[in-house]
């Protein structure tokens, strides 16, 4: 009986079903970011409200040691770790692109466990504002899960992910420099998200080499730039939770991290090289629309003009 090359049939199926073993992983590490960011929160505000608020000039070193002497920061801190470490595992199982996503169904969560904490009701607005960062990244994950694949990274796809790491870090901290006194809850987090979808592409890469044993001294740089950008994120986050309600920053996070990090692993990574132009075109639009519900909830949140508000009757 003749031998049936199957190989030519790989690229007709339209994904592959192991790949989807991360879903899982990135849910349930969508909860635990939902609940760690309330508690954090709620530890910052805490910290303002005894130390006569937060500062235009953003946290202080004194701010920063109290926080962590707060049990609810310091839970939420941890709930947070055991969110990256499942967020870690689902990118050890799954393409960067289908995963990284996922995390929009903290969005959701925090939404409505903010609402039921503060007492303070979604109005319509607001409400269409997660339906669309949701939805939006909802048909991302469709789209990139029949069309996507893990892909081995190059030497020369690391040092280009980290020549553009430094040259946005650089960025960040200049802007910081020059506008802190005027940075809003947005600025934040739009900084926040964009830092913590490179920690999540490098995560990605030192995770692999080291599950298959090819660790060399460019491994250990990308771990270093790893930690680098997610501490500076982790100071970013924390003034943003004290310049906006924590729905708001989870709709920055889980927008603006995924797209970047699925900006870098379609552009440099070529984890989408089978995906056709239509598939991107609906990338695009996708992405589009859940960067318009962010905006949106930045724009319309309830508690986002009540604390304006307040910022106001201080002054007066």
């Amino acid at each position: 009986m003749a031998e049936v090359d199957l190989s030519a049939l790989q690229n007709l199926v339209p994904y592959d079903p192991a790949q989807l073993v991360g879903i899982p992983f990135a849910l349930a590490g969508a909860v635990f970011m939902s609940v760690g960011a309330q508690l954090q929160h709620a530890g910052v505000g805490r910290v303002s409200r005894e130390s006569d608020g937060i500062k235009n000039s953003g946290l202080s070193i004194k701010q920063l040691a109290t926080l962590m002497r707060r049990p609810s920061w310091l839970l939420g801190t941890i709930m947070l770790g055991l969110a990256v470490v499942l967020q870690l595992t689902s990118l050890a199982f799954s393409p960067l692109i289908v995963v990284q996503p996922i995390g929009a169904v903290a969005l959701v969560i925090t939404a409505f466990l903010n609402a039921r904490v503060s007492k303070v009701r979604l109005n319509r607005a607001s409400i269409w504002a997660v339906v669309l960062c949701v939805g939006g990244i909802g048909l991302f994950v469709t789209i990139a899960s029949m069309s996507a694949r893990n892909t081995p990274v190059t030497q020369a796809d690391l040092i280009e992910i980290l020549v553009i790491l430094g040259v946005v870090m650089l960025a960040l901290c200049l802007l910081y420099a020059a506008f802190r006194k005027h940075a809003s809850a947005i600025y934040y987090i739009v900084g926040t998200g964009v830092l913590y979808g490179f920690v999540a592409t490098l995560a990605k890469v030192v995770l692999t080499r080291f599950m298959q044993n090819d660790v060399d001294l460019l491994t250990w740089v990308c771990l270093v730039a790893l930690l680098g950008a997610a501490t500076v994120g982790g100071f970013f986050v924390q003034n943003a939770y004290s310049s906006g309600p924590p729905d708001l920053v989870i709709a920055g996070l889980t927008v603006i991290d995924p797209l970047v990090a699925v900006t870098i692993g379609i552009l440099i990574l070529d984890e989408a090289a089978q995906a056709q132009w239509w598939d991107m075109a609906s990338y695009a639009l996708a992405g589009l629309v859940a960067v318009v519900g962010v905006f949106l909830l930045a724009r319309f949140h309830p508690q986002t003009h009540s604390e304006i508000d307040e910022a106001l009757h201080d002054r007066t």
